[in-house]
């Protein structure tokens, strides 16, 4: 049985040099909501703690303001 090799992830809002996360950039916002609509957990999303805090706060921003909906159509 061959051993998996575990790669270590980088953020990918740290590797492009992103302060903060922008609640109005719903391009970036949609690469970690699923198709259900659901913030995406970091295992998935492979964002650091920090980006993952910001994010989900952006999008749940984004919904408020009606940037993005809260359920598929």
């Amino acid at each position: 049985m061959a051993k998996k090799i575990n790669k270590a992830r980088v953020c990918r809002l740290c590797s492009n040099n992103i302060k903060t996360v922008d609640y109005k950039d719903v391009k970036t916002l949609r690469q970690f909501i699923s198709s259900f609509l659901k913030i995406a957990p970091r295992r998935r999303s492979g964002l650091c703690a920090k980006h993952q805090r910001q994010a989900s706060r952006a999008i749940k921003q984004a919904r408020i303001a009606g940037l993005i909906a809260f359920i598929p159509k």
